[in-house]
């Protein structure tokens, strides 16, 4: 079990540092590392499925410069998202997975959460209402491992409103407008670039949880934990929990 006075790691992306992102074999490997969370980004593609994408388009990870929104399910799990530039071809013939097939997977690991990301672009692209009436429902059956998160502060009203999941607004910026409307929207978890938050920083009171990202120094972790945050989010989940001052956060999933 955890240890109750160390935050808790989420994969970022899977296991960001080690494995192209968002790919089955990432995820895995970060259970395999310890992850008691998961993070991944869904974008909606043209038959309507979701597939565990962070851009709009394919060139960053699979050399193609073909936008998700024009290409279906089927097609893009045809297509190698192996991160060339990153890994050369030592991954090649890893795909985007569709988030149904995670979530499926995902249920076998009852341990195990995940932060579901649902971009800007799928909002701006098909329409709020059209994305998030058909994520929450492929959600819903999932809600006790999952939390939905978005940048988009009316995607996160909307799924309050009409969903019993999870919630997590993501900030693009840590002033005193953006702690109103949190105050307004009570999502469950606020979720912030520790990029953005002084030395000085204290958390907005309230009944959310707070998860900051991107770290990967296990003393900047422990000190944030110290002043209340308990999610940190990370690209190297697996060397940040092989730390002694982190080690005892990790879960086993039995892999």
């Amino acid at each position: 079990m955890p240890d109750p006075q160390s935050p808790q790691l989420v994969g970022h992306r899977g296991y960001l540092a080690r494995y192209p992102e968002n790919t089955r074999m990432g995820l895995e490997a970060a259970l395999q590392a310890g992850a008691c969370w998961l993070e991944f980004d869904v974008q909606r593609c043209a038959d309507g499925q979701f597939v565990l994408l962070h851009d709009s388009d394919l060139q960053r990870t699979a050399g193609d410069a073909r936008s998700v929104f024009d290409l279906d399910s089927q097609t893009l799990a045809a297509c190698s998202v192996h991160e060339p530039k990153r890994f050369g071809n030592r991954f090649a013939g890893a795909t985007a997975p569709r988030l149904a097939a995670v979530l499926d997977w995902l249920a076998g690991f009852p341990q195990a959460r995940a932060m579901v990301e649902i971009k800007a672009e799928s909002l701006d692209h098909w329409g709020l209402e059209p994305v998030m009436d058909s994520l929450l429902a492929q959600l819903e059956p999932f809600r006790d491992q999952c939390v939905l998160i978005s940048f988009s502060h009316a995607a996160i009203a909307f799924a309050k409103q009409r969903s019993r999941v999870e919630t997590g607004w993501v900030l693009s910026r840590y002033d005193e407008r953006h702690r109103q409307q949190a105050q307004t929207l009570q999502p469950d978890f606020l979720i912030c670039n520790e990029n953005k938050l002084s030395s000085q920083w204290q958390p907005w009171p309230g009944r959310w949880q707070w998860m900051l990202y991107d770290i990967v120094d296990p003393q900047q972790a422990m000190a944030w934990a110290a002043q209340g945050v308990t999610l940190i989010e990370t690209a190297d989940i697996g060397a940040m929990l092989q730390h002694p001052l982190l080690a005892g956060s990790a879960c086993r999933h039995g892999l």
